[in-house]
């Protein structure tokens, strides 16, 4: 059993760090590379969960916006399963529950065999849980999620939470003994040291999650990095990582200094599992899936390039509003929904 003070220790030189990443992802692009014709996704390994899983993954939230068609959303879906993508994002809460009912209409007609699905849950006792778990089900209109995510694990005292007596983790492992749930996560936006505190409280109660989904972008290298404190964590531990806010919300497009291509290729460029990103229309779905097709290990003058683009822009955070400001905490705005 890992101590909690381990998970505190730097990795190493950044140096050191850097091209053992390099080195990880050159093996892992090599080993699950597709058979080289132009359609094909690269697909990575899921932590230790044995299951390989596209390198770009399919965000949910913009899915169920208002301004985006069901039928759009639907047709969004299918087109990157058929292309290749086969990780779905989604969430209990994201857009009342509408972007999870336009996924299960999207997995009908055989599309469900395709998809690695993943959801989250905001229930922090186990009766919220429970329940929300079961309304997630039903939604997406499947027996079985591939992936569940205690979502928006933001504040420090959401571990204690999540893993009291009488907390969502026994509702989680319930839902797993009965074969509604394969594996069991977390995610988080806003400090490291908060995903830090929660993997040590997992160690504590004897617990591994199978993945963590994090902020890992060309801003977050230069503040508050969860690329810096969680990413080798995660790493040593073989537990599958996933990136999201890889473009701020365009936020970062909006700086000026990046492309689309830049923001997706830098995550695709750690050691990451998939690359969460949202695609609320077939242009940007297409951006996200040449993003993939094209993607190449970048070398560390590549690499060192781009983050120095982005270097005195992103030093404050203030392009990184989900860790700066309450602009992306939904739980806080609906505690209610916690429980």
């Amino acid at each position: 059993m890992i101590k909690r003070g381990s998970f505190l220790k730097p990795a190493g030189s950044t140096a050191v760090t850097v091209l053992a990443m390099s080195r990880s992802v050159r093996t892992a692009y090599s080993s699950v590379q597709g058979g080289g014709l132009p359609s094909d996704i690269p697909r990575r390994l899921l932590g230790g969960t044995g299951v390989q899983v596209s390198i770009v993954g399919l965000g949910g939230h913009h899915l169920g916006r208002a301004m985006v068609e069901e039928s759009e959303s639907i047709r969004i879906v299918r087109t990157a399963l058929d292309s290749g993508v086969n990780f779905l994002d989604n969430s209990w809460d994201y857009n009342d529950g509408a972007s999870e009912v336009r996924v299960g209409k999207a997995l009908r007609d055989g599309y469900r065999e395709k998809a690695f699905l993943m959801t989250k849950i905001d229930g922090r006792n186990e009766a919220c849980a429970a329940r929300q778990i079961d309304e997630s089900l039903r939604r997406l209109q499947t027996d079985r999620i591939d992936l569940i995510q205690f979502h928006e694990v933001i504040r420090m005292s959401d571990p204690d939470r999540i893993f009291a007596t009488g907390g969502a983790l026994e509702a989680m492992l319930a839902a797993k003994q009965s074969g509604k749930v394969r594996f069991i996560g977390f995610t988080g936006h806003k400090s490291p040291q908060i995903h830090l505190h929660m993997l040590a409280t997992a160690d504590r109660h004897g617990f591994s999650f199978d993945t963590v989904q994090m902020p890992l972008n060309v801003m977050d290298a230069h503040f508050d990095s969860f690329e810096t404190l969680v990413l080798p964590v995660l790493t040593k531990r073989h537990i599958g990582v996933l990136a999201m806010k890889t473009m701020g919300d365009a936020n970062f497009l909006r700086s000026g200094v990046v492309t689309p291509a830049d923001c997706l290729h830098y995550s695709m460029n750690l050691p990451t599992s998939v690359v969460i990103t949202g695609c609320d229309s077939m242009h940007i779905l297409e951006q996200a899936l040449e993003a993939a097709r094209t993607f190449r290990p970048m070398s560390r003058a590549e690499r060192q390039a781009l983050l120095a683009k982005t270097e005195k822009i992103a030093a404050s955070g203030g392009f990184e509003l989900y860790k700066t400001s309450q602009t992306f905490d939904s739980t806080s705005t609906h505690p209610e929904w916690l429980g």
